[in-house]
């Protein structure tokens, strides 16, 4: 199991001076890194954060799989009622090991596909509903506070037509919650319809909880391998605490995005991959950046306004559709390619000639070959234009390759934060958006945010 950085397109002898990283600064910084670390381990030490020790929760993992076995052959569907972090991994997650959604081979009992409802867009709730069978449908919602404004009202519409259609009892025999313990309306919703239900630890934030069952009970429904995933963050794990920058590649790579912003001023980070398997880790790769490192206020309250917007690319799609940008635009931008160095198949080109140029030079070679050579073209290009950029190989894309590089990516965020001297992991402003909304649906209690809402209709109309 491997996943390599390469840093090297980041450096000043690639990019130059004024948008490229020198040696000295590198290596001015790594005592800081290390100072991140520390700060980090300490701070897991005293349990105020808890991802880390998800992929070891074995008792966890055997429950949700015991779960998974116990109901196999009896549904073709598994539907996720979640949204942001509730949802985003379980996709990445099934769009990693089986593939993008529309490719995917037929569903069957023995090949469940997985149905995401993660807005609260009417027509496409309609057709989501529409495209199910309620007979041959586990339906799981997900809430780590129990009360999210979006998942509370799709799983209304889903219970309700799962009601309908099989009666109370059946319902609840087809519906697993997720959700905290202790606490929460879903949580008291599922102990009174007598639902199963699995629990997210408080210290991990929805976000940092895929390698929960918030990733994992949808991922074993669908028959994913869940053992491996955790598997290989496992192993990632451990790397990830080494006080050693030329092993633990999740400190590494921190600490060169760190300095990319910082120095740089690289303020848009292009996560690129080079593979459709991967086009739905780079949405929750997405989320966990943003949310995590866009705070207005450091540790010690100062104002400061900090961030890295995470765009989403995919390759070689987008070098067709967002590359110029790149090329000639701003150059406020650090570009992550994510590959692999093997693909599970090769997609071998017929070797037949056409006697048309544009055919007969590709003809005998694979389409592997050919993708990996528009990313290297495209970071060789990139290069040239002084534009910074940097590679995450993956050695090849299964499961316990995808389980490290999510707890990777998970690392290297609260390594970002440690450096950024932010707390990477709460949302004040997410929450916001929460209350107001409780406020415009009459939520009792929030009645201050709809008159706060009364007051920004005001001054609207007054312009």
């Amino acid at each position: 199991m491997s996943i390599q950085f390469d840093s090297i397109n980041l450096g000043s002898s690639m990019v130059g001076p004024k948008h490229g990283l020198d040696p000295a600064e590198v290596q001015a910084a790594q005592a800081k890194a290390f100072d991140a670390l520390e700060g980090f381990r300490a701070s897991f030490d005293q349990g105020r954060y808890g991802f880390p020790a998800l992929p070891s929760r074995s008792a966890v993992q055997r429950q949700i799989l015991a779960c998974a076995a116990a109901m196999k052959g009896t549904y073709d569907t598994v539907c996720v009622v979640g949204i942001g972090g509730s949802a985003l991994g379980a996709w990445a997650l099934d769009c990693g090991l089986r593939g993008p959604h529309p490719v995917q081979a037929a569903h069957s009992s023995a090949n469940p596909r997985l149905v995401i409802l993660d807005n609260v867009d009417p027509e496409f709730m309609q057709q989501a509903l529409a495209s199910m069978n309620p007979a041959r449908t586990v339906v799981v919602p997900i809430a780590k506070s129990g009360s999210t404004a979006e998942t509370m009202a799709t799983f209304l519409v889903v219970d309700e037509w799962m009601k309908q259609a099989l009666g109370a009892k059946k319902a609840s025999a087809r519906t697993i919650a997720v959700t905290s313990e202790g606490r929460g309306d879903l949580k008291a919703f599922a102990t009174a319809n007598g639902l199963t239900a699995f629990h997210i630890p408080e210290n991990v934030g929805g976000r940092f909880s895929v390698l929960s069952p918030v990733g994992l009970v949808p991922a074993a429904l669908a028959g994913l391998d869940v053992k491996a995933v955790c598997r290989g963050a496992a192993s990632m794990t451990q790397q990830s605490w080494a006080a050693d920058l030329s092993t633990n590649v999740a400190l590494r790579s921190a600490l060169y995005h760190y300095l990319i912003l910082s120095l740089r001023k690289k303020t848009i980070q292009v996560a690129f991959p080079y593979s459709n398997r991967l086009w739905g880790m780079a949405f929750w790769f997405r989320q966990l950046w943003a949310e995590s490192l866009g705070k207005a206020n450091n540790r010690k309250g100062r104002t400061i306004f900090a961030g890295q917007t995470p765009v989403a690319a995919l390759g070689a799609t987008d070098q067709h559709s967002q590359v110029q940008l790149y090329m000639e635009g701003p150059n406020d931008k650090v570009f992550s390619f994510w590959a692999t160095d093997r693909w599970n198949t090769p997609g071998a080109i017929p070797k037949a000639k056409a006697n048309f140029e544009s055919f007969d030079y590709l003809a005998g070679q694979s389409l592997g070959k050919l993708i990996d050579a528009e990313r290297n073209a495209t970071a060789a290009a990139l290069t040239a234009a002084n534009r910074p950029n940097c590679t995450y190989s993956l050695g090849r894309i299964d499961a316990a390759h995808l389980g490290a590089f999510i707890q990777m990516l998970e690392f290297q965020t609260a390594f970002m934060g440690e450096l950024m001297d932010i707390d990477a992991f709460d949302q004040p402003g997410v929450e916001q958006g929460k209350v107001f909304t409780f406020g415009l649906m009459k939520r009792p209690g929030y009645e201050a945010y709809a008159e706060a809402y009364k007051a920004y209709e005001k001054k609207r109309s007054r312009n």
